[in-house]
């Protein structure tokens, strides 16, 4: 096992906050001293299929807590995802069903061992234990904890002051995966900074229960290819473990060049001398920043999927953006007649989800037919032949009649 010096500077890489730093130290030197691992929790609630690098931050965490020598434990919150966790939201969260999560499950799980050493970590469900207790016990857990407490939560308190409704399930969630805590004796807890209160509550139940508390551990939220959200699937600002090689290239090069530090640093493992180097060597004209983020697309690529194919990714890349070569894997779309309107193309393609996202898009000149820009989003087209249809900087779909 490493120093404790060794491994605090891993650990701290990329955490913007601890509680507390103090703690850690006396739980990694008795860890140390016995050599004996931590145990360290992180909860997924699979409230979705499917994931994307913004979700791999806590489990790139996670991984180096692996490597480190300490206990992994990975909590599926199946009854806690049939609450919702109400961090983050400011409306309560549609309930699943239990089949649907368990096929989310199923699909995390696959993507989640991309990044994780399914050998050396230990998986549970917190239904093991919610689902056999008895509403008395219930009563018990919930009893530890005033409306008061729970109105601390900044989004329980945001919906109550503008009058939105906070159902009492949702009170109840921040309990549960406290309670998880209680349950594994977790010494470490990984999380977001939207989990701080969550991590709380499960300091606060170790304590009751005669436990040391855990200390939490939170990362930042990584930003969207737009480099002002949150990544989200619902923003439209995402890149999924799962996209296909060229597509997860293509969208690591739309990012913004002043996101790149963040995520060298939250997605890779290079060094973080030469990540602080990358704005001055970039200022002084000694490294070009499109060379960086190839770089980066390299790395996010090969880790996702293999070295050969983020090669062929980034000549892919570099023959369309470079070069102003078509990709040889268009697709084709069919139109049904020889005159179609340019947005309803658009959105039968598959390149607009709606008429008005088409019309921003033509718009701010991101739509061209054959190279040429097209600025009306009324104009009809006619097809008589093989026409180009390019979306934007990635998407070309070939139009044929």
């Amino acid at each position: 096992m490493k120093s404790v010096e060794a491994q605090l500077e891993v650990i701290k890489r990329g955490v913007v906050d601890i509680v507390s730093e103090t703690e850690l130290i006396q739980k990694l030197k008795k860890s140390f001293e016995k050599n004996t691992p931590l145990t360290i929790k992180l909860v997924i609630d699979p409230t979705g299929a499917d994931i994307h690098l913004g979700h791999t931050v806590v489990l790139n965490k996670l991984r180096q807590f692996q490597e480190l020598g300490h206990k992994i434990v990975l909590i599926i919150g199946d009854y806690t995802a049939m609450i919702g966790d109400p961090s983050g939201r400011l409306a309560e969260r549609p309930q699943l069903d239990r089949e649907t999560i368990l096929k989310n499950v199923e699909n995390f799980k696959q993507q989640a061992m991309k990044i994780l050493d399914g050998d050396k970590m230990e998986t549970v469900y917190n239904g093991a234990w919610f689902g056999k207790m008895e509403f008395m016990d219930v009563i018990k857990m919930i009893s530890k904890f005033t409306l008061a407490q729970m109105l601390e939560h900044d989004y329980f308190d945001k919906r109550f002051k503008e009058g939105t409704a906070i159902s009492l399930h949702e009170m109840i969630y921040p309990i549960m995966q406290g309670y998880d805590s209680v349950m594994i004796k977790a010494d470490i807890e990984l999380g977001g900074t939207d989990q701080r209160f969550n991590v709380i509550v499960g300091r606060y139940l170790q304590r009751e229960s005669g436990q040391d508390s855990q200390v939490g551990l939170f990362l930042p939220v990584l930003l969207g290819t737009d480099g002002k959200n949150k990544m989200s699937k619902s923003l439209k600002n995402y890149i999924g473990v799962n996209d296909a090689p060229a597509d997860m290239f293509g969208k690591i090069m739309s990012i913004p060049d002043e996101l790149m530090p963040q995520y060298y640093e939250l997605l890779t493992q290079v060094p973080l001398k030469e990540i602080n180097e990358m704005p001055e060597e970039i200022k002084s004209g000694k490294v070009h920043p499109m060379q960086l983020k190839k770089n980066l697309a390299d790395i996010i690529v090969g880790k996702f999927h293999s070295d050969a194919e983020a090669k062929q990714a980034r000549a892919a890349f570099e023959n369309v953006f470079s070069k102003g070569e078509i990709p040889t894997d268009i697709m084709e779309y069919k139109v049904p007649t020889g005159k179609i309107n340019i947005s309803t193309l658009m959105v039968a393609a598959g390149l607009a989800t709606s008429n008005s996202e088409a019309r921003r898009l033509i718009t701010q000149g991101g739509v061209s037919i054959n190279d040429e820009k097209i600025s009306d989003f009324k104009k009809e087209l006619e097809i008589n032949g093989e026409v180009i249809l390019k979306v934007g900087k990635r998407k070309f779909l070939k139009i044929t009649r």
